[in-house]
């Protein structure tokens, strides 16, 4: 009952801030850029994702439709009780692992703020929680889950490839995302897409250095301290800020084969601490981490919502090994209250850089590299499978049997 209460009050609560109670308009993907690209339908026909490209695989298109059904008045109300009502559903399952990892959640979620219902990371989210709980019992309808998530934000891959990486059911898993891709697929081809199906991975390839990226932070700091060849600007093409001055082209061409590199060496690190006999069930969820980090630390974009998709992997951490991923589960928790700070209350000293915010987003950057390095440094020391069985609490041993 009383999970129940802090779950209806953090979501109240993050949700008025959407409605205007906090400043930089929070909500404002939801309202007006996913609202817009629906009014663009009703108005000329077109259809982003299907009849145009796009910046978001084709799986996103279903929910800020479906908040659209009654018009513009009530999308956001609609929208944020669609997130309610996954999130709730993806609690319950937590719950019934552990009661302290539901509280740790809502705790991210009251952390994160508005950004973390308002915007389609936060339909993705409980979908890939959901998959990662089933990992164990039924990793065929896991597959399923994360592959959908996929589809709806890229991230959750992260989590399908740690699985490919250590798990014995490879090909139920294989099979299962291949048929769920082509489902999907199949209805956007149904419905009129063609090359547009996949326009969301040249849209994410061409971009610049997004401000709240790590790599943004040295010409942020330039610009904070009064270089005027520095600065930041609105890209009205993918609706983001910037930036711009000497090198930045440069840098954002390379940071593209920095990120593979990165997931490049999770992946060796990952098969190397699976040959030494590492536990499975943990090299899983290090990998699975990892991938996440390398992604967000190495990336030439960055967003608020970024943060969530550290709670898939945190949680998969916290069940198979939680006194190790204790402190990522802090990490993640700090990063997420600063993250709040630097936005949606004190964004205009980012996009107009001011010291004291750029060193909070630089303490905020730091975190996300401190989390790539940890499981970097984590993959490299994973004990036995023996040595870890006989220590583990038994609620991680399905996922464990699993792996």
């Amino acid at each position: 009952m009383l999970l129940a209460a802090g779950f209806v009050l953090v979501h109240l609560a993050v949700s008025a801030l959407c409605y205007g109670g906090a400043p930089n308009q929070p909500a404002g993907d939801v309202t007006g850029v996913y609202r817009f690209w629906i009014d663009y339908w009703h108005s000329t026909g077109k259809l982003v994702g299907i009849d145009t490209d796009w910046v978001y695989p084709i799986a996103a298109l279903p929910p800020m439709l479906l908040a659209g059904v009654l018009g513009d008045g009530p999308y956001l109300l609609l929208w944020l009780l669609l997130v309610a009502v996954l999130d709730g559903v993806a609690l319950v399952l937590v719950a019934r692992r552990s009661r302290a990892l539901a509280w740790w959640w809502l705790a991210f979620t009251l952390l994160l703020g508005p950004v973390a219902v308002s915007r389609i990371d936060g339909v993705a989210l409980p979908i890939a929680i959901v998959g990662v709980l089933l990992l164990a019992e039924r990793p065929a309808v896991a597959a399923v889950l994360l592959t959908i998530a996929t589809w709806i934000k890229v991230w959750p891959a992260a989590v399908l490839a740690a699985v490919l990486l250590t798990g014995r059911r490879t090909a139920a898993t294989v099979s299962a995302a291949a048929l769920t891709s082509a489902v999907v697929i199949g209805l956007a081809l149904i419905a009129g897409a063609r090359g547009t199906v996949f326009s969301f991975v040249s849209a994410q390839a061409t971009r610049g250095i997004q401000v709240e990226a790590p790599v943004a932070l040295p010409w942020l700091w330039s610009a904070a301290l009064g270089d005027p060849g520095v600065g930041v600007y609105y890209d009205t093409s993918i609706l983001t800020f910037q930036l711009r001055g000497e090198g930045v082209a440069a840098v954002a061409a390379v940071m593209t084969p920095v990120l593979a590199i990165g997931v490049l060496v999770i992946t060796l690190l990952a098969l190397l601490a699976r040959m030494r006999g590492a536990d499975p069930a943990e090299v899983l969820a290090v990998a699975a981490l990892g991938y996440v980090g390398a992604v967000i630390a190495l990336n030439k974009v960055g967003s608020p919502q970024y943060l969530t998709w550290y709670v898939a992997p945190v949680l998969l951490g916290l069940l198979v090994a939680p006194v190790r991923f204790r402190l990522p589960a802090v990490l993640v928790l700090v990063a997420a209250g600063l993250t709040q700070a630097i936005y949606p209350w004190f964004y205009g000293g980012v996009t107009t850089p001011t010291p004291w915010v750029i060193a909070v987003l630089t303490v905020r950057n730091l975190i996300q590299v401190a989390l790539l390095a940890w499981c970097l440094v984590e993959l490299r020391i994973v004990p036995p499978q023996q040595r870890l069985r006989s220590t583990a609490p038994r609620a991680s041993e399905a996922v464990r049997e699993h792996a």
